[in-house]
């Protein structure tokens, strides 16, 4: 009786043990995402990984806004081309905007980005390990083994983000609005001519007094 308790105390310790190496073991291998290295290396284990959206939280916060920005312009023109446009062209914008517009969020809007554009793609075949790193004030470049250079600027919350996708999203971002704006004046055009012509039947189909 007293060797079973042993053995199944032994086995509880052996468990919990487990356990503890289980938690620890993630966070001893990787560095604080507070260092420019520790956000590196998250980048490229999502990378490895195959889940871009996971990088999301490792951008600067002026591409994350982006995101977000782009899928809320795509949502709105939409939105208006189905319900103003008249076809083929409401069927074709509505399709042309409907991945970016239900992207669920901006993880996703970005993900979409990195794949279709080859950005994912580049950051497979270039990531490496890391040589050095050199940060001033809030800017960071972390150097990899093959010399490669990423920029990283240190977010209000302490995570340094990635900056290598910021141009891009930003440009996407304004390209969404530009198209939001026309796509908003053609509505109203639209919803004019439909008026117009409504109130031409109306007038044609009234008795001649």
């Amino acid at each position: 009786m007293l060797l079973r308790r042993r053995c199944l105390l032994w086995v509880v310790r052996g468990l919990l043990l487990l356990g503890l190496f289980a938690w620890l073991f993630p966070r001893l291998r990787f560095p604080s995402d507070r260092t420019p290295e520790g956000a590196y290396v998250r980048v490229g284990k999502a990378v490895v990984r195959g889940k871009t959206e996971e990088f999301f939280a490792y951008l600067e916060t002026e591409a994350q806004h982006a995101a977000y920005t782009i899928i809320d312009y795509r949502k709105r023109a939409r939105a208006l081309v189905l319900s103003s446009y008249p076809e083929p062209e409401r069927t074709r914008l509505a399709r042309e905007y409907e991945a970016e517009a239900l992207a669920p969020d901006g993880a996703d809007l970005f993900a979409l980005h990195a794949e279709r554009h080859g950005m994912a793609a580049l950051l497979r075949r270039d990531l490496s390990g890391v040589a050095k790193v050199e940060v001033e004030g809030v800017r960071a470049t972390v150097v990899t083994a093959r010399g490669t250079r990423y920029a990283f600027r240190r977010r209000d919350n302490g995570i340094w983000g990635m900056t290598l996708f910021t141009a891009h999203l930003r440009a996407a971002a304004e390209r969404a609005a530009r198209d939001f704006a026309v796509v908003e004046q053609a509505a109203r055009d639209h919803e004019r001519a439909r008026a117009a012509s409504v109130a031409s039947a109306k007038e044609d189909s009234s008795p001649a007094r």
